[in-house]
């Protein structure tokens, strides 16, 4: 039994399952956002599925960019500890374990509609092939809020089998938040990654032209919350939330200077995962007291 959980921590950890805050919020709000819709309505029998994608596509994707890195993180020490260089999990192990999560992913969206059915590879092929986008451009960042994105937009289309405006404007929420943040992120590997030929906007510029990109970004989720905000006809639930949500983008970027990279763990995880939750809450509990 503690052998047991000993490997499940492991597996849990490779695929930095606390970080489903960030990604997981948004696809319950474009779930809310189809099923409060008239002629819609709540069922386990979409709910559930719509979860299990979350979560499967984003295990894959965490367990194939530790598969795909690994070269680089066991150079890296800040990254040497992690599980596969540390060889608590294998090379083959890891790619199992992408290859199973890929597959329920596909099988969890089959049970939605064939739309879902047929975007999932589409999905798949933006979050796998991020883990490679690092060797070749600066914009990995936004390649990883793209993939992220999707989340709002096909939880959506799980409940209504169609695309619209609203939930879109939900992904770009998503995308230029963590777009932002992970370049706050990156920060911390800035001079690595020049040294390894890798490619970041840390890497490529200076940590302040960096910093003022990502609040450049952060700036367009705070234009796209609003504008969600108006498009929606949002009660004060959605609005409270929002000001909070903003308020946690502007305090990441007080609390992380060109010079003192010392809270940047704090602002790239404990900051953005309150500020997701409580947002991604905001929007399920005003859709569901306003609009139904």
């Amino acid at each position: 039994m503690k052998k047991l959980l000993g490997r499940t921590h492991d597996y849990l950890s490779l695929i930095k399952f606390s970080h489903t805050v960030f990604a997981m919020p948004f696809a319950v709000a474009g779930y809310f956002l189809g099923a409060t819709l008239p002629g819609y309505g709540f069922t386990l029998k979409t709910f559930l599925p719509v979860l299990a994608c979350m979560v499967f596509a984003r295990s894959a994707a965490m367990a194939f960019n530790r598969y795909a890195d690994l070269h680089f993180d066991m150079l890296n020490p800040r990254t040497a500890k992690r599980e596969l260089p540390s060889g608590k999990i294998s090379k083959k192990q890891a790619l199992t374990f992408v290859i199973i999560s890929s597959l329920l992913f596909i099988t969890s969206a089959a049970l939605l509609n064939r739309l879902t059915l047929v975007l999932s590879p589409v999905a798949l092929l933006i979050i796998l092939g991020y883990s490679y986008t690092k060797r070749f451009t600066p914009l990995c960042h936004l390649v990883l809020g793209l993939g992220l994105s999707l989340a709002p937009v096909g939880a959506y289309i799980a409940v209504t089998g169609a695309f619209a405006l609203l939930p879109v404007i939900y992904s770009f929420i998503v995308l230029t938040w963590v777009s932002g943040f992970d370049i706050i992120y990156a920060l911390q590997d800035d001079q690595f990654d020049r040294d390894a030929g890798l490619y970041s906007i840390p890497a490529v510029l200076t940590r302040r032209k960096a910093l003022t990109i990502s609040a450049a970004l952060h700036a367009v989720s705070v234009l796209m919350v609003a504008l969600a905000g108006i498009a929606g006809q949002s009660g004060y639930i959605y609005w409270t939330g929002a000001v909070i949500f903003v308020g946690m983008l502007i305090y990441q970027h007080l609390i992380v200077k060109p010079g003192d990279l010392s809270r940047v763990n704090m602002a790239f995880g404990t900051t953005n995962g309150i500020a997701g939750v409580i947002f991604g809450l905001a929007v399920m509990l005003d859709l569901l007291i306003f609009r139904t």
